[in-house]
């Protein structure tokens, strides 16, 4: 919500004495919605972040054209090799890239500002005086949260879907196996890889909402989520705790190569979507229980 509608919101606010009852009123609900979504998607710094993460699958497009007639051409980590020989690929190449830190990173931000940044700029206790419950507010934020998040896949996706086919063109798609699939089942399989990863940053989203909740410094919140993520990345290098890595947040993000095999994996990624889903109930139920019974005071 903008400080303009806020503070709009605040003066008629002022003539009545707190706490203000949660009024059911028709379409509250919405408009707070869509103020939310001007407010994540409106705002200069997460404007920025959405255009780094496009710049990702360029930047890495623009130099596997330029390389691949030397001696480094079809080289690279993960699915990078394959990019130069179909520029489908590059969708994948670039979500690789940016999974371990990036993506993490910019959800990180965006779900640690959610509420922290509001109490910071002393808006949050005027945002409580609207005729929506704070479990609906709560909400919106969750789902502007949510939506910043599956933009900046999105952006990731389509950036590298549209430089690989300008650079390198489209094709068939091998899969892992050698297996040659048509054109148009590999679009849809990228679809599926895109989804998953999306789905997959649910979890991330849910902590950092939390931890939004918990401080009136966003930059704590958003620092504590991306730690989380790094931990979590750590954590699953050690195999002394092999017992545990099936559970850890970032374990089944790359999963989504299921959708290159023959068969895809769907018990795979449906094992990793349940645990994302593990832990959104999780860290949802705790910021629920924080923001629904703190005393905001600023």
């Amino acid at each position: 919500m903008s400080h303009a509608e806020v503070l709009d919101g605040a003066a008629a606010a002022r003539t009545s004495t707190p706490p203000v009852p949660a009024v059911r009123r028709r379409g509250a609900w919405a408009r707070l919605m869509r103020s939310e979504l001007r407010l994540v998607f409106g705002r200069r710094r997460n404007q920025v972040l959405l255009a780094g993460l496009a710049a990702v699958p360029l930047l890495l497009g623009t130099v596997l054209f330029v390389t691949q007639d030397s001696a480094l051409g079809g080289q690279g980590p993960g699915f990078v090799g394959r990019v130069t020989g179909n520029g489908l690929f590059l969708v994948v190449a670039a979500l690789f890239l940016c999974l371990p830190f990036l993506l993490p990173l910019t959800i990180g931000i965006a779900s640690g500002d959610a509420v922290a940044g509001e109490a910071s700029a002393g808006t949050l206790r005027y945002l409580l005086t609207v005729p929506v419950s704070r479990t609906r507010l709560l909400g919106v934020k969750a789902l502007g949260a949510l939506a910043f998040a599956g933009a900046a896949v999105l952006a990731i996706a389509v950036v590298a879907f549209v430089a690989g086919a300008a650079y390198f063109g489209l094709d068939d798609v091998a899969l892992l196996s050698g297996s040659t699939i048509p054109l148009g089942d590999g679009i849809a399989r990228m679809a599926g890889v895109v989804a998953y990863v999306a789905l997959s940053m649910t979890g991330l989203v849910a902590v950092g909402l939390f931890l939004s909740t918990l401080t009136e410094v966003p930059v704590g919140a958003m620092a504590a989520t991306v730690v989380v993520a790094i931990v979590s990345a750590v954590l699953d290098t050690l195999p002394q705790l092999s017992a545990i890595h099936g559970g850890l947040l970032t374990h089944h993000w790359l999963d989504f190569a299921e959708f290159l095999r023959v068969e895809v994996g769907w018990d795979v990624l449906a094992q990793g979507l349940a645990v994302q889903g593990a832990w959104v109930v999780l860290f949802g139920a705790l910021a629920w229980s924080r923001f629904t019974t703190a005393d905001v005071s600023s």
